[in-house]
């Protein structure tokens, strides 16, 4: 049984089908539409240099993301049309470009360009000083991470997959040996389980504590708006600018997302200031967007283990119960979904999982 049914649940059900094994996918909602639906879907490794493992994780994202676009097509999910960032201050310039220079070191390819170059060659309605360098990821994406979800639901249904979607997980019962052997809905009903991957993004705690393991995580909030830039959204690909991160969401769409938003959620500004602010910053790097209006915004929870990296795999204590919770869900659902699916029924971890196995958080 998958818990929760955004994009790791929905990657993890898909590949267990596909080895033969029975699934029931549970969701609160709607599968894909809680903060899956709510986040900025960049498809990268560039922003995940913390640590050696976790970029090396999130390049096979990438990769796993390709393959899965081959597997079941890519049309109305995947845009692999790159990303670009540039700086608004020497500091942050020096940064950027500092990161470049490692991330090229390791093998993944950057191009650098002027503001002139970048308006030019790839997006002409940025408002870049022509003489700044502009970086450009060609590998990298943005993810429809709703019409994914539907995708491998609508695939892992047919065959053979349930569902049961609108109910929550309200107990997870074991045996007298600790592993898990039923789970109960909240609508009452009682289903049998071999194993329960918790897959539920901010409420993966929760679903944690029923089995009496300790899961920590961070409350980290993050504040999204839609655009409306009816006829046609002016950018073709996601970008980091100054103070604000951009993205296309369809054609006559766009994405607004800004840690510095972020962090002014606590603070008790109302939803319209914060959007009036992004949206601001938003037409100072695309002047085009002056004409666009704001459509719909979201506080989404991301769901982010207390180290800031993935928790995935066994929780040997607990037999049958497996975690799959992780910031850059959009990023790590393809790979994560194969890996984790492969321990299911393999019973053995991949490498790549070495530095983010759940045992790491010991009970309190």
């Amino acid at each position: 049984m998958v818990v929760g049914v955004g994009i790791l649940g929905a990657g993890v059900g898909w590949h267990l089908t596909r080895h033969g094994v029975e699934v029931v996918l549970v969701d609160a909602g709607r599968p894909g539409e809680g903060v899956t639906d709510w986040s900025f879907s960049w498809v990268n490794a560039s922003n995940k240099t913390a640590r050696r493992s976790y970029f090396e994780l999130n390049v096979a994202g990438m990769a796993a993301h390709r393959e899965l676009a081959a597997t079941i097509g890519p049309d109305s999910w995947w845009y692999p049309s790159g990303h670009l960032r540039w700086a608004g201050d020497p500091a942050a310039e020096a940064s950027l470009l500092e990161t470049a220079g490692l991330l090229a070191d390791w093998g993944y390819r950057v191009e650098t360009y002027t503001g002139a170059e970048a308006r030019r060659r790839l997006e002409p309605a940025l408002a870049v000083p022509g003489d700044a360098p502009v970086v450009f990821y060609p590998d990298e994406a943005w993810v429809h991470g709703r019409h994914l979800v539907a995708r491998l639901v609508g695939q892992a249904v047919a065959t053979g997959a349930r569902h049961r979607f609108g109910t929550a997980v309200r107990d997870i019962g074991t045996g007298a040996d600790g592993s898990v052997r039923t789970v109960t809905l909240s609508d009452g009903s009682r289903l049998d389980a071999d194993a329960v991957v918790n897959a539920a993004g901010p409420d993966a705690a929760h679903v944690a504590a029923l089995v009496d393991r300790h899961l920590p995580m961070r409350r980290e909030p993050g504040f999204i708006a839609r655009i409306g830039c009816a006829p046609v959204a002016p950018v073709h690909r996601a970008m980091h600018a100054p103070h604000v991160e951009i993205r296309p969401d369809g054609d006559a769409s766009v994405v607004l997302h800004s840690r510095e938003i972020d962090a002014l959620i606590d603070t008790g500004e109302e939803p319209a200031e914060l959007a009036r602010l992004l949206h601001a910053s938003a037409r100072r790097a695309v002047p085009a967007l002056g004409a666009s209006h704001v459509v719909r915004t979201r506080v989404a929870y991301r769901p982010v283990p207390a180290d800031g990296f993935p928790s995935v795999g066994a929780v040997p204590s607990v037999p049958g119960y497996y975690e799959a919770v992780s910031h850059s869900g959009i990023t790590l659902g393809a790979v994560i979904g194969r890996l984790l699916a492969s321990e299911i029924v393999n019973g053995t971890r991949d490498e790549l999982l070495a530095d983010f196995h759940p045992e790491r958080f010991p009970p309190p």
